[in-house]
């Protein structure tokens, strides 16, 4: 998905400017305008389709433009499961959430969901809180909830941004950790932990310290999804 490459990096390149000129009060940076870049959202007729198989929808920002679709073969090889998806370049939490909010009103939800967001809040970090608890309580207890954590220290903007985007990081995975004992439904894909696991992986499964090398971050990632929804 050479198009979704290309995307990416552009997403990675307008947040760079940003923080560039100006940290922010969080010292990330500031998020840019991000609803010209670039989505991959499921037609109606797939989103009935997937709901009517019992399958996954799946809300995320730029990585899942993406992987989304070779997530979608791997669910499907793996496990069966039908997959659509609303993607969406450069999206905070608070917008994929309104996203998942339009898709129950208008269709309804399946019993499971990933939720691939967390990565544009390293600009606002503590708005996670309470939008993780607001998707909690859109999909009610029925349905499981697999959230993808955190993993951004984008290289080549200095030491203090990139221990920014460390810390920030780190402060979004403890409000999803802290969300999980509130919720019992909702499920933890630890990928920042899986990329800490070996500090070569960082070089080796990221690109520039934010989206995922492809094929090894990408089948990794997907593959931590894919083992999550497994286990239920």
């Amino acid at each position: 998905m050479a198009g979704a490459v290309a995307a990416a990096s552009t997403v990675a390149t307008t947040g760079t400017a940003a923080a560039a000129v100006d940290p922010g009060p969080y010292g990330s940076g500031n998020l840019g305008e991000w609803k010209g870049l670039s989505k991959a959202v499921a037609t109606g007729a797939t989103i009935e389709r997937v709901l009517s198989v019992n399958g996954v929808f799946m809300f995320g920002d730029s990585l899942g433009v993406q992987d989304g679709k070779a997530l979608a073969l791997r669910l499907k090889s793996k496990l069966g499961l039908e997959l659509a998806v609303n993607n969406w370049s450069g999206r905070p939490t608070k917008d994929t959430v309104d996203a998942l909010a339009n898709w129950r009103a208008n269709y309804g939800l399946p019993r499971r969901i990933v939720m691939a967001c967390g990565t544009n809040d390293i600009f606002n970090p503590p708005v996670m809180a309470a939008q993780i608890d607001r998707a909690m309580s859109l999909v009610g207890q029925r349905t499981t909830v697999f959230w993808v954590n955190t993993q951004v220290a984008r290289t080549g903007l200095g030491n203090a941004m990139l221990l920014a985007d460390q810390r920030n990081s780190a402060w979004v995975n403890l409000q999803l950790a802290e969300a999980q004992r509130r919720h019992s439904n909702l499920r933890i894909v630890r990928w920042a932990e899986w990329l800490a696991a070996k500090p070569s992986r960082l070089n080796t499964y990221l690109r520039k310290g934010i989206h995922t090398s492809v094929p090894y971050g990408q089948d990794a990632r997907n593959e931590l999804i894919v083992q999550a929804v497994k286990a239920g």
